[in-house]
């Protein structure tokens, strides 16, 4: 079993994830409504240049183009038998590449959701979920991946069916839920309600956090709301690269290398140990967030009005945890160049 990413969290203050897989893939061609996996057989070399862009931009760690190598998914384009194979494929082509480089990098295996809706909301029961995510995982491990990395979970069912699978398997695994609405994942779930969950797995994760949302402010507000439940595990922040806006039949992030640099400062300050961008992050923002993580000093956990000044207004009021919102403001201010 592969422990580069536990060599990391012990020795490293920060961690440098990747940023979008989707996002990069469209400026190679992709079509909407393609699935990206079937490009593990067909244009590797893409996904070679995919995950290839992103380590020598900076990141310690990137996610291989497997979220949707489920048989689920896949069998909206008839390949729902290929599961394995293609997922296999996705850390096979990942594992070739981070060992090409002298420093260590970190294949980390993508497990995004079945698409059905479990029980008791939908039909989908937690075994089959299991199943389903149990042999991508198992091809994510064939293929050479470090660990296996759930995320964009909205529901604390499939999160569970993912840890009875991960269970399953000989590596170790990062999870993270995304709260894209008012701070509550789709399903309603909390941060809080997700730190309950990890703090009782007999299979805890290395690490665990948010990814996409609604922008870096939002999912700041969330990683503070993680912190201040002083969680016994590092905390992972992935967020996306600004808000998308839909111009000219394309949608497009608003987020700047810049302003993703000054994220990644900010997430490290609020206590996060693995940084990194979601839907919109392309190499040269990932350039500048290692660039600013590496020169900017540590400085006190931002207030909410210094995100909002800075990095834009939160979407909603509320954030789903009522304490994080009426705990004084930080009053102290400095400069973030």
């Amino acid at each position: 079993m592969s422990e580069i990413l536990q060599t990391m969290l012990k020795d490293q203050p920060w961690i440098l994830a990747d940023g979008a897989t989707g996002t990069n893939l469209f400026e190679m061609g992709l079509e909407a409504g393609d699935a990206p996996e079937l490009w593990n057989e067909t244009k590797p070399e893409n996904i070679k240049n995919l995950y290839r862009q992103s380590v020598e931009a900076g990141s310690d760690l990137f996610l291989t183009n497997s979220f949707g190598s489920n048989a689920t998914r896949l069998n909206l384009h008839n390949a729902g038998h290929r599961a394995f194979e293609l997922s296999k494929l996705a850390a096979e082509i990942g594992r070739s590449v981070a060992d090409s480089f002298q420093r260590p990098v970190v294949v980390a295996g993508s497990v995004g959701p079945t698409g059905e809706i479990l029980q008791p909301v939908g039909t989908f029961s937690r075994s089959e979920a299991t199943e389903v995510i149990h042999e991508q995982a198992e091809g994510l491990k064939a293929g050479g991946a470090d660990v296996l990395w759930l995320e964009t979970m909205s529901s604390s069912e499939e999160f569970m069916a993912a840890v009875d699978a991960f269970s399953k398997v000989d590596l170790p695994w990062c999870g993270t839920m995304s709260f894209d609405t008012a701070g509550r994942t789709m399903m309603g779930i909390t941060s809080k309600n997700l730190v309950s969950l990890v703090r009782n797995l007999n299979n805890p994760p290395l690490a665990f956090g948010a990814n996409c949302g609604t922008g870096a402010s939002d999912i700041l507000r969330t990683l503070q709301s993680f912190t201040a439940q002083n969680p016994l595990l590092p905390l992972i922040s992935k967020g996306n690269a600004g808000i998308p806006k839909y111009v000219n039949g394309c949608i497009y992030y608003d987020g700047t290398p810049d302003l993703m640099a000054t994220y990644a400062v900010m997430a490290r300050d609020s206590g996060a140990r693995i940084i990194g961008g979601c839907c919109g992050t392309m190499p040269q923002h990932i350039k500048k967030m290692r660039k600013a993580l590496e020169n900017r000093l540590p400085a006190p956990m931002p207030s909410f009005d210094e995100i909002q000044a800075i990095l834009g207004t939160f979407s909603s009021i509320e954030d789903g945890t009522a304490p994080a919102m009426n705990r004084p403001k930080r009053t102290s201010r400095r400069r973030r160049i």
